[in-house]
């Protein structure tokens, strides 16, 4: 006798991929309940990457301002509203958590407002509800991770980033990946005094050699204090409480150097702890990520994982893409696996970068000979302004095959070009095809399809960035 279930499905996290995977499995036919312990909409919607490209956005009209003049408009000098950027900021938040609410609510998911639990392979704790449902999906998220040293309790997180009470003056951000670089990008241009405190000698570990360089040059030339090579040992706070700040940030070597805030922005873990994975079956890999297999199965054979819980490519469109393939193979008769392959990203820096397929790094491991392909220039926007940025763009080249394998930029709209470009290395574009391709002048994008030149040596260089 098949035992009968309250659900078809129960979804564990209202994120990006626990909503995307809930929604497309009712609109399959099935029976779906969810669950979420603090707002609709997940890392992305809520504390990600909408309200922080909001704020790059607003960021960013210091430097139209000051580009302006060279165009012949007078600006008067301009004054900036922390509170009503964060106030707008957070509206659009509230309205996008009742977008998600009302998808929800139309696809005839049922929303129940609790933390959830494993209680066993079947059985979900919601509060004081018991749920039960033949199958499971853990889309949880991850959460911010801060060191334990002495004073860490006197640092914020990026979510915290959101809801500051007034613009520190000096912040200290400590941290060298997308979310370090982009804040250090938004405070400096809402006029703060900026540190990146990173441990290494760039930032943006993982990414293009040659792009980081750049990346990294340019940080430095926007004035942001780029403090190489340091770790921080304690946080002290200077303020009569003995909370507030001033901070003194302490280094181990006996270094020290005061700031208003410090900002902690040093990786993320995925939120595994307290859900009764151990109830269930549910092993997590090395990394303490959930173990799933290419189908986003845990080791429970009822129980899926998807989005960043599992720590695969942290991205919101992974995480819908994952969710979506769940639904259609479990329950629309459509299987069909995740494809992580040539997936592209952005990190939304000032100057911008994005990317899509290998690095150069990577290409030199994994394929035979390469033809690299590199355009670095001033941008004709900035001929007149005066602004020193200037852009770089690679294309990594398979000589065998012709097939282009890495597309990378650094400069103002990489994003929006990356996607486009994105398409076409997914259809299986040679450099052939970017060579035949009439450009659209004057452009920046245009430069990606006149590179005409391969770059005669074999290793990276640095020139780019100088």
């Amino acid at each position: 006798m098949v035992m009968a279930y309250d659900y078809d499905l129960f979804v564990i996290g209202a994120g990006s991929g626990g909503v995307r995977a809930s929604r497309i499995a009712a609109t399959h036919g099935a029976r779906v309940g969810i669950c979420e312990d603090y707002r609709v909409g997940g890392t992305c919607v809520i504390r990600g990457c909408v309200p922080k490209k909001l704020l790059m956005y607003g960021s960013k009209f210091a430097h139209e301002f000051e580009d302006a003049a060279g165009f012949g408009w007078t600006v008067p000098t301009p004054t900036h509203s922390w509170a009503t950027l964060r106030d707008n900021v957070n509206k659009e938040v509230d309205r996008l958590n009742a977008v998600y609410l009302r998808l929800l609510d139309g696809a005839g998911v049922k929303l129940h407002m609790g933390r959830g639990r494993l209680m066993d392979r079947h059985t979900i704790q919601v509060g004081d509800e018991t749920i039960t449902a033949e199958k499971i999906l853990i889309a949880t998220g991850g959460h911010p991770v801060i060191p334990s040293i002495p004073g860490c309790e006197l640092a914020i997180t990026s979510s915290d980033a959101f809801h500051l009470p007034e613009l520190p003056k000096h912040i200290t951000i400590v941290g060298a990946g997308y979310i370090a670089v982009e804040f250090a990008g938004i405070f400096n241009g809402l006029g703060a005094k900026v540190d990146l405190v990173l441990r290494r000698d760039r930032v943006l570990r993982g990414f293009d050699e040659e792009c980081r360089t750049f990346v990294h040059e340019a940080l430095k030339e926007s004035g942001i204090r780029m403090r190489t090579e340091t770790e921080i040992g304690r946080i002290v706070a200077k303020g009569a409480d003995g909370k507030s700040g001033p901070f003194e940030v302490h280094t181990p070597l006996g270094g020290m150097f005061e700031t208003d805030c410090v900002m902690y922005a040093t990786g993320r873990a995925p939120n595994t702890s307290g859900i009764g994975l151990e109830k269930a079956g549910v092993q997590l890999n090395k990394a303490g990520a959930i173990a799933v297999d290419e189908w986003s199965k845990t080791t429970a054979d009822n129980i899926w994982a998807v989005g960043d819980v599992t720590d695969r490519i942290n991205l919101t469109p992974v995480a819908l893409m994952e969710g979506h393939c769940f639904a259609d193979t479990e329950f629309g008769k459509k299987p069909r696996k995740a494809n992580h392959h040539d997936v592209p990203s952005a990190v939304f820096c000032q100057p911008e970068m994005a990317n899509v397929g290998l690095t150069e790094e990577q290409a030199r491991l994994q394929l035979g000979e390469l033809r690299i392909y590199t355009a670095a220039f001033r941008p004709m926007k900035y001929t007149i302004s005066g602004r020193h940025q200037r852009t770089f763009m690679k294309l990594i080249v398979e000589a065998a095959t012709d097939r282009v394998v890495g597309i990378h930029m650094v400069g103002d709209d990489a994003a929006e070009l990356i996607q486009g470009l994105a398409v076409a290395m997914k259809a299986g574009a040679t450099k052939a095809h970017f060579d035949a391709t009439v450009g659209i002048h004057p452009t920046a994008g245009e430069e990606f399809v006149t590179m005409r030149t391969a770059r005669a040596d074999s290793a990276p260089t640095r020139a780019a960035a100088e």
